[in-house]
């Protein structure tokens, strides 16, 4: 498809036509993801028969879309793990769920990465080889931040991981959270934006002032629980609450963002304006637990797979220090 040699420079097709930009990108561009297709755009270098264009825009047969820099190769196939005992909640001969401890990445970025929750999905369950969106992640529907802990869906079959993340897409699929987070937020409450890349700090994700009204993120509070106080590193006081959190599809950071958008970061979640915990580890962390899931099976659509998981013995240690300091203020 491409048309200069380059590589750079990518013509519509018809059967593309009316296709969102960032989705065009995906589908046409080797190595693109939703994630850089986002940044790209975003940072001007993107352009539509010359004209720097925007993620939502709509790509029509005969359009020049060109790139001001290709996307590097990133996949590879990782290596499995044995040291890590999963702790399976479900299990059969489609899908598969699992819980990820704190502080676990979900999949490797680098080659060289040994320990992760792929590559121990991967030690147990070797069909899930080259299922998925790529080989570095094989198998894995959705992912956690490394320090949000809770449940992960993952396909053994490729079929089983078609089914499954077409289901997602339809926004089929329920997940809730618990999030520890500063002051108590109004609820029950949603919270709709669009999210994309922060260009100042590619560790970061930000609200955009343009809203794509055909894709927003949206983020559902449903209960608030007062929990107490907490110390922060610098000798402050903050007050806490464990908040409950629904969502069907989530983007990079959707819940961290969002609750830190209303004015409620999440403890110790420095990145988006969170206190350090005073005795916290360094660097601090965020604290958020995905408790609960809920999808079609992938065989059997009339099913629906439900699983649950009890916070982590560290975030309820969290929770009895915050109620401590209540009691002692």
């Amino acid at each position: 498809m491409s048309s200069d040699p380059s590589g750079r420079v990518f013509v519509v097709p018809d059967r593309a036509a009316g296709l969102r930009l960032d989705h065009f990108l995906v589908q046409h561009v080797p190595h693109m993801t939703r994630a850089l297709a986002t940044a790209l755009s975003a940072a001007g270098e993107v352009r539509v028969d010359g004209r720097r264009a925007r993620k939502g825009d709509r790509v029509v047969p005969g359009a020049h879309v060109e790139l001001l820099r290709l996307p590097e190769p990133a996949d590879f196939a990782p290596t499995p793990w044995d040291g890590l005992a999963l702790d399976v909640r479900h299990e059969d001969e489609h899908v598969v769920v699992v819980e990820k401890p704190r502080g676990l990445p979900t999949h490797p970025l680098r080659r060289e990465e040994r320990e992760t929750l792929a590559q121990a999905l991967l030690h147990r369950y070797p069909e899930m080889a080259g299922v998925g969106y790529a080989l570095r992640e094989p198998g894995v529907l959705h992912r956690l931040d490394t320090d949000t802990s809770g449940l992960v869906v993952a396909a053994r079959t490729a079929s089983a991981f078609d089914a499954l993340r077409s289901s997602q897409r339809t926004g089929a699929w329920t997940k809730s959270y618990v999030a520890l987070c500063e002051g108590v937020p109004r609820t029950p409450d949603r919270i709709e934006t669009t999210l994309g890349p922060d260009p100042t700090d590619p560790r970061r994700m930000r609200v955009l002032a343009d809203r794509d009204e055909t894709n927003p993120q949206v983020t559902e509070l449903t209960e608030a629980r007062v929990l107490g106080a907490l110390q922060t590193a610098d000798g402050a006081r903050v007050q806490v609450s464990a908040v409950h959190v629904r969502v069907e599809k989530a983007t990079r950071h959707q819940i961290r963002v969002h609750l830190a958008y209303y004015g409620h970061p999440l403890v110790g979640d420095t990145l988006y304006g969170g206190a350090a915990l005073a005795g916290d580890e360094s660097p601090p962390a965020h604290w958020l637990h995905a408790c609960a899931i809920a999808f079609p099976h992938p065989a059997q659509t009339d099913t629906l797979v439900r699983v649950e998981s009890p916070t982590t013995t560290e975030m309820r240690d969290i929770e009895a220090r915050a109620a401590a300091g209540a009691s002692s203020a």
